[in-house]
C-alpha cells in the first residue's frame, strides 16, 4: 500500500512540472553605486552589498531553496489530504569566511499545521522534494550540507 502511495504521489506531479519554462530570462539593471535592479517574469527587487536600498544576491538564493522545498512540500501534502493551516519556513545559512563566500551549509526548519499531517507524510514529502523534484536544490554545490526539520504544532480548532 505505501509503495502504490508513493507511485500516485509521483504520477500527481506529472503534467505540472512538464509546463515549467526550461528557459528563464530576466534583466539586472545598475542603480547607483552597487545597487541594482533585478526584473523577471514581472517582479522585481534590489540587490546592495550593504543591505541598505536591497538584499544581498546571497538572501535570494537561500530564499529560493526554501521557496522550491516549500512548492513541493505543500503540494504533495495536499496530494496526500492533508489540511494544511498554517506553514512557515526559517531558513538559514553560514557561507565561507573568504571568497567565494558561498553557503557551507543551509538549515531549514518547517512550521507547519493542519489536520492529518504526521511525521511520516512530512517526510515523504521532504524526501521527494529533496531527491528528485526541487530544482533549487539540485543546482546548487554538491558540498552544501542542507538540513531539513520541521515543528508540526498542534491544531487548534478554530472557534465557530
Amino acid at each position: 500500500m505505501e509503495e502504490k502511495n508513493a507511485e500516485d504521489l509521483e504520477k500527481s506531479v506529472e503534467g505540472w512540472k512538464e509546463k515549467v519554462p526550461l528557459e528563464s530570462k530576466g534583466f539586472l539593471t545598475w542603480e547607483n553605486e552597487l545597487v541594482f535592479t533585478a526584473r523577471i517574469r514581472g517582479y522585481e527587487f534590489e540587490y546592495d552589498p550593504r543591505a541598505m536600498e536591497g538584499c544581498f544576491p546571497t538572501d535570494t538564493l537561500l530564499m529560493s531553496v526554501s521557496g522550491c522545498l516549500a512548492i513541493d512540500v505543500v503540494m504533495f501534502l495536499q496530494k496526500m489530504r492533508v489540511e494544511i493551516r498554517e506553514f512557515e519556513i526559517e531558513t538559514s545559512g553560514k557561507r565561507n569566511p573568504t571568497p567565494p563566500q558561498y553557503f557551507k551549509s543551509i538549515e531549514i526548519i518547517i512550521h507547519i499545521s493542519g489536520k492529518g499531517i504526521t511525521s511520516r507524510k512530512l517526510d515523504r514529502a521532504i524526501s521527494l522534494s529533496q531527491e528528485k523534484y526541487c530544482s533549487v536544490y539540485h543546482s546548487l554545490r554538491k558540498d552544501i550540507d542542507v538540513k531539513v526539520s520541521y515543528e508540526i504544532k498542534e491544531d487548534q480548532e478554530i472557534p465557530s
